[in-house]
Order: structure tokens, then C-alpha cells, then sequence
């Protein structure tokens, strides 16, 4: 029988005998943060500070998002790499350069999108973030949604793609379709990672592809005043 298996028996049975004894409560279920009171300044602050998951012992800093914070266009990765936590700003170096060349090609110079990351630190090695990490972070997400209440939501990537809709589907089933972000209904278009592209360029044909239907989704869309 396991360790805590043991210490659960033995505490049953002196309840029978001492009934006020309490089992110790069972370890937590990793929960979204409430950051939906937050200003600005205050979701800042709070993802500055935050300790909620290891990645915070080796972080260089934490990356919080960029860009006009009204913007008709979200942009979100799944999270920062190496650059990004050095710099504290998401997608900048090679990967970034590709992005703003996309948005640039379809009218959206990086300045007028707001761009932020599932994670809001780097997870060690570059690794896919962990399930409860991205649980962690998702307040924080969700709140800076909510405050630049875009247009249209472009994910870039399957983890951040998945992360977001909460789903297993993979990006070639997500590619193509509008889909709604679960709490504020934004619509999402989903596309490659520009690092993908960059090992992968035959495929920028479908990204543009990817991106033209973007720009058609949001020209349908009207999102509610701040």
C-alpha cells in the first residue's frame, strides 16, 4: 500500500475512536486566477510577482504582452523563449521579425495589435507548457482579453491554439475555421507559428491563406465598446 494510502488508514481508524480528527484535505486542483476586477497596471503587477507555478524559480522575468492595449487584432503564442525572456516582450528576434512581416502584409503593423502568450514566463528548455501551468496563467490571458476586447483573436501555433479553445484537436483540423474564445466569444482564427515557418516556409502559402480569412472574420465582427 502507498505512503499516503497508509496515513489515510490509520487516520480512519483513530477517527473511530477520536471522531474530531480531520483528514487532511486531498492536494489542490491548479485554478485559473481572478483577474477579472484588474486594471491595466494591477494584471501587470500581479503577473510580475506571480509564484504560482515552478517557472517562476528560473525565469528571467516575467513577459507580460506588448502593443495598443485597444487593439482590433490579438495576437497570442503559446510562450516566451529565450529572447523574449531576456527582453521581457513577446515574439521579438527571428520569429518576431517573420510576425510583424505578416501582419504587415495584411495592414496590421506589429504597433496597432496587442500580443501576448499563454505563459508569461519561459518555461525551461523551451519545453511545451505543462497543463497546469497554462491553468495558472489563464486568468491573467482572460483578463487581457477582456481589456482589449479585440476584433479577432489570431492564435499562432497548435499549443497556444489548444491552450486557448480547450481542446486536443490538431492544427490542421483547427486551421480554416472561426472559432469563438470559451469566455468572452471573441471570434479566433488559427494559424502556424512564425518559428514553424521559419523551418517550414513552403507552408507561409497556407499562413497567408490563414491570414486573408482572418482579416474576413474580423471585418464581420463589432466588438462591444470598453
Amino acid at each position: 500500500m502507498p505512503k499516503d494510502s497508509r496515513v489515510q488508514e490509520e487516520v480512519r481508524e483513530v477517527q473511530e475512536v477520536v471522531p474530531d480528527i480531520k483528514l487532511p484535505p486531498p492536494s489542490p486542483t491548479p485554478v485559473s486566477f481572478d483577474c477579472s476586477y484588474m486594471d491595466w497596471q494591477q494584471l501587470r503587477t500581479a503577473v510580475q510577482s506571480c509564484t504560482r507555478c515552478d517557472i517562476s524559480k528560473v525565469r528571467t522575468q516575467t513577459v507580460f504582452g506588448t502593443g495598443n492595449q485597444q487593439a482590433p487584432w490579438m495576437v497570442i503564442g503559446e510562450a516566451p523563449g529565450a529572447e523574449e525572456d531576456r527582453q521581457g516582450e513577446p515574439f521579438v528576434g527571428k520569429a518576431g521579425q517573420l510576425l510583424n512581416n505578416m501582419l504587415l502584409a495584411i495592414g496590421m503593423p506589429r504597433e496597432t495589435v496587442y500580443i501576448a502568450n499563454v505563459l508569461k514566463c519561459r518555461p525551461p528548455n523551451n519545453r511545451d507548457p505543462k497543463p497546469d501551468e497554462a491553468t495558472h496563467c489563464r486568468g491573467y490571458l482572460e483578463r487581457q482579453i477582456e481589456l482589449v476586447n479585440p476584433a479577432l483573436i489570431l492564435v499562432v501555433g497548435r499549443i497556444a491554439a489548444q491552450n486557448l479553445l480547450q481542446t486536443t484537436e490538431p492544427l490542421a483540423r483547427l486551421r480554416g475555421k472561426q472559432h469563438r474564445a470559451p469566455v468572452s466569444g471573441t471570434p479566433v482564427v488559427v494559424t502556424y507559428h512564425p518559428a514553424y515557418l521559419l523551418r517550414q516556409p513552403a507552408d507561409k502559402r497556407k499562413a497567408w491563406q490563414d491570414l486573408l480569412f482572418a482579416r474576413e472574420v474580423s471585418s464581420q465582427y463589432v466588438p462591444t465598446s470598453h
